[in-house]
């Protein structure tokens, strides 16, 4: 009898990559593979690459060098968004066997088992803007979440973004097969699912449906008690959708919406879809409706030709609209887009001042919502890993919160009071009944 092969599964970069590394990683499994972890030795190893900065880039590199050093007879994969924008760049790199686009994700399990020994680099790509298939995934492994993948690409072409690029254009499956896919998801006994996608809110494009439609038939998916909407547009996430959201006994109080700037100018030169007018309307509206809600906010510093004043006018937007968190992102210039040939760029030093000042922002902000939640109710989804004698899990509105560890409490659904928050910014709160 042969001996299993081990396999290991590295990913970079967002929620939807994560979700199809899971799915890349049950093919294999379904095919007598062992899975690994990534600092152990295996036979092969897949690295789910990120592109959306040259930082970014530059861990994808080092990374797939520190496999080939520490399994030199390994076969190595490279997958994902630096390998379909960058593909004879990533195959130079010294290890790398394989080398697949976007649309080549699916056949990787047949490209592994077609090499026999390990040469040159064997690029499987796909021309820019080209990918049209849909590559069908959801993340499990996990007793109490799963990410499911809706929809894909995007048709935005913001200045400085190569997600078009290396996604293609914006596309999804019919809402039946999303559905199917969730009860498979609730079947392993998952209780919460994040909706992902590269822009979720323009699901439907390809099929003549819309977002809110599909929001209403998962709630009908029996077995699954919560679902998240991660990143959505702020000019697609309308009124009714927020109006859904706020009736809703599934879906949760969590919104996680993209600004990138608090400065209309420089919204126009990013070629974003709205203005600080309008995000702060969808702001209002969801505290309107849903008291207490969780909002994170995307925001980038450093675009170019962004003054101090430019950017004090975001400081003073966020420090206006409050979101609970911020996730902060330096610009980075990006080959073959708008603003890779812009002037006016920001040097470093200037970007970290900047993203520092937001950091220090978003601290204070969210411990300013945790202590809004002390005292009150909340219900906690408990995950199964354990930290020392801790565990912990997250409330309806995102609240992470801790308690002692129990067992038995790991992927239950149960109501705690928040009594304090901990030194480690975690709430600590007390089991209710």
């Amino acid at each position: 009898m042969n001996e299993k092969r081990k396999i290991a599964f590295c990913t970079l970069g967002c929620k939807l990559n994560f979700s199809e590394t899971s799915t890349l990683a049950r093919k294999f499994l379904e095919n007598d593979f062992i899975r690994v972890n990534s600092d152990q030795i295996a036979d092969v190893y897949v690295v789910n690459t990120c592109s959306v900065t040259e930082n970014a880039d530059k861990k994808c590199r080092q990374l797939l060098r520190k496999l080939a050093k520490q399994a030199p007879n390994a076969i190595i994969v490279a997958t994902g968004c630096y390998a379909q924008l960058k593909p004879e760049e990533l195959a130079a790199v010294e290890g790398v066997d394989i080398v697949a686009g976007a649309d080549m994700k699916g056949n990787i399990f047949e490209y592994v088992n077609s090499i026999q020994e390990k040469r040159k680099a064997r690029i499987f790509s796909c021309e820019i803007n080209e990918t049209q298939s849909f590559f069908k995934a959801f993340s499990v492994g996990d007793r109490t979440r799963s990410f499911l993948k809706v929809q894909d690409g995007c048709d935005y072409n913001c200045a400085y973004c190569t997600i078009p690029m290396a996604r293609g254009k914006s596309r999804n499956i019919s809402i039946e097969e999303v559905c199917g896919e969730a009860q498979i998801i609730a079947n392993s006994g998952v209780k919460e699912i994040i909706i992902t996608g590269v822009n979720t809110g323009d699901f439907g494009k390809t099929t003549g449906e819309t977002f809110l439609d599909l929001l209403k038939k998962l709630e009908n998916v029996e077995g699954i008690e919560r679902y998240r909407i991660s990143s959505i547009e702020p000019n697609l996430l309308t009124d009714e959708i927020i109006d859904f959201v706020s009736r809703s006994t599934k879906f949760l109080p969590h919104f996680h919406i993209p600004l990138q700037s608090g400065c209309d100018k420089i919204l126009a030169l990013m070629r974003r879809r709205y203005t600080t007018n309008f995000f702060a309307q969808r702001i209002n509206h969801i505290r309107k409706l849903i008291p207490g809600a969780f909002t994170g906010i995307d925001v980038i510093v450093g675009f170019p030709t962004e003054t101090d004043e430019d950017f004090n006018l975001t400081y003073n937007f966020l420090k206006e609209i409050k979101p609970a968190f911020l996730h902060i992102f330096p610009y980075s210039d990006r080959a073959n887009t708008v603003t890779s040939t812009m002037e006016g760029k920001i040097s470093h030093n200037i970007k970290t001042v900047r993203a520092n000042k937001l950091k220090n922002l978003c601290k204070t902000l969210h411990s300013e919502f945790y202590k809004l939640n002390t005292g009150k109710t909340v219900k906690v989804l408990f995950e199964n890993a354990r930290h020392g004698e801790m565990m912990c899990g997250f409330s309806e509105n995102y609240i992470k919160v801790e308690i002692p560890y129990q067992k038995e409490l790991t992927g239950k659904i149960v109501q705690i009071e928040i009594t304090a928050i901990a030194e480690n910014g975690n709430a600590t709160g007390r089991l209710i009944g």
